[in-house]
């Protein structure tokens, strides 16, 4: 079987939440087509490098209300921001975060051949995915 791993962007404040383990979930406006394994967690600017992956664990999509409500205790986010967010649109989806790996050694886009940090997400091929170390 094989696995998808996707690129985020992810803002640095979130970042240090995620591998801190108080933000559990990460918010999309979009679901992915493919289901989604992992998720490789690029920290956007200041520090614009990868610094490490999440497991995805399950994925709920629904209600912008029902979302809240079954992740807001570990939503990493307050409940003004997490409305903002989805201003305009019907459906909310929460990749839910399993096990979290923070790289020793953070890298850069360019090491893995992706140009520029993806607006919403980017499929990594394998051979991506070969480039990825954590050394």
């Amino acid at each position: 079987m094989q696995m998808n791993t996707i690129l985020l962007s992810i803002n640095p404040e979130h970042v240090e939440n995620i591998i801190n383990g108080t933000k559990k979930y990460e918010f999309r406006r979009v679901k992915c087509k493919r289901k989604v394994d992992k998720i490789l967690i690029y920290a956007t600017s200041p520090v614009k490098m990868i610094v490490g992956e999440a497991a995805v664990t399950d994925v709920i999509e629904d209600s912008i209300e029902q979302v809240w409500k079954l992740t807001s205790q570990f939503s990493g986010i307050s409940e003004a921001f997490f409305n903002d967010y989805y201003i305009g649109k019907q459906q909310a989806v929460a990749y839910k975060l399993g096990e979290i790996t923070s790289f020793s050694k953070p890298f850069s886009l360019d090491e893995i051949g992706v140009k520029s940090a993806p607006q919403s997400f980017v499929y990594m091929s394998d051979s991506m995915m070969g480039k990825v170390t954590n050394g």
